[in-house]
């Protein structure tokens, strides 16, 4: 067999140590080595369950937040939804507790509140942007200070619970460190992926997301399927709400705080550019991973959980530079 030549042995780690995936396992693999180093205790089966407790609901917002910036939009409501939707639904399972409902039945009906009230919410950002001509940015800035300002209101900023008094012991692990709720999520996450990447509705995301102008003339009903992407992120922030509401037993306004900035971060972290019509849905889930894993991990070697913040924002300058490397390994072949 001949010698591969130089330059192109070089092009090849180059392009091999450029992906995306590759590097955010190789952190992932990294981080969880240092963590159990400073601390054996964090390789165990319950804090892999914690971790995939805080991941499941960051997960699901990451996810509708991918679609939205491969899209070409942002959307900084999801955080806002997310509390707003499980508080609506924590009314109404503790309505219908006193009604005396089954639990299983009350839980049912509380996780179609949210998806109904998740939904609607995204529906009018996407009526904001497509109808009212608003940008991203500006339509879901109303919308989370809409969601957030009304969470307070309804609640006075207290947690309403006297719901199923046994949700919260769904969260306890099953099978490993995987849990009920955290098992439905893998599912849908991984329908979702598989929407993204191999459906039409996920094809026609990343075209118009890469050229909304040449998408509409290629026939796209841009406004329609703008909408249907801002009306799924929030159904999917609306989930994110009820999986708050069994793991803490109450609804409450903050349940989503900040979770807009996260998911955001794994987005950025897991390779979608920001401008659009680029990236991999395997790299989202990653990167949420990711950011739960740093959390958890700081916490448990006795580290204050706000250097999570300075470690995150390594991780975003890391994951551009990638970008950058992938773009100009692309410009080079």
């Amino acid at each position: 067999m001949s010698a591969i030549p130089a330059h192109n042995l070089s092009r090849r780690l180059l392009r091999y140590f450029a992906n995306q995936q590759i590097i955010l396992l190789v952190v992932l693999l990294a981080l969880g080595i240092f963590f159990t180093i400073n601390n054996p205790i964090f390789f165990s089966t319950n804090v892999f369950a914690n971790i995939l407790l805080d991941w499941a609901p960051l997960t699901l917002i990451a996810v509708g937040e991918t679609f939205v910036i491969v899209s070409g939009g942002i959307d900084l409501s999801v955080g806002a939804i997310t509390g707003f939707s499980g508080i609506i639904a924590a009314f109404v399972m503790r309505d219908l507790n006193h009604l005396m409902w089954g639990e299983p039945a009350t839980l049912l009906v509380g996780l179609l509140v949210t998806v109904i009230v998740g939904s609607g919410l995204g529906f009018i950002n996407g009526i904001l942007i497509t109808a009212m001509r608003l940008v991203p940015f500006v339509a879901t800035l109303v919308m989370l200070g809409a969601a957030g300002g009304l969470s307070i209101v309804l609640t006075g900023g207290a947690p309403i619970g006297d719901g199923p008094a046994n949700a919260i012991l769904l969260t306890v692990p099953i099978f490993g460190p995987f849990s009920i709720p955290v098992i439905i999520v893998v599912v849908v996450v991984v329908w979702l992926g598989l929407v993204l990447h191999l459906s039409r509705f996920g094809r026609y995301t990343y075209a118009i997301g890469s050229n909304s102008f040449s998408a509409l003339v290629a026939g796209i009903n841009v406004n329609r399927y703008t909408i249907k992407i801002y009306t799924l992120s929030g159904m999917l922030a609306g989930l994110a709400g009820m999986f708050f509401y069994i793991r803490l037993g109450s609804g409450a306004p903050t349940s989503g705080l900040n979770s807009e900035l996260d998911a955001i971060a794994s987005v950025v972290i897991g390779g979608v550019a920001l401008s659009g019509g680029v990236g991999v849905f395997a790299g989202t889930v990653l990167g949420a991973l990711i950011l739960t894993t740093i959390t958890s991990g700081l916490i448990i070697i006795g580290v204050a959980p706000d250097w999570k913040q300075v470690v995150v924002a390594l991780l975003i300058a890391f994951a551009v530079l990638a970008q950058s490397l992938r773009l100009t390994n692309r410009s080079a072949s």
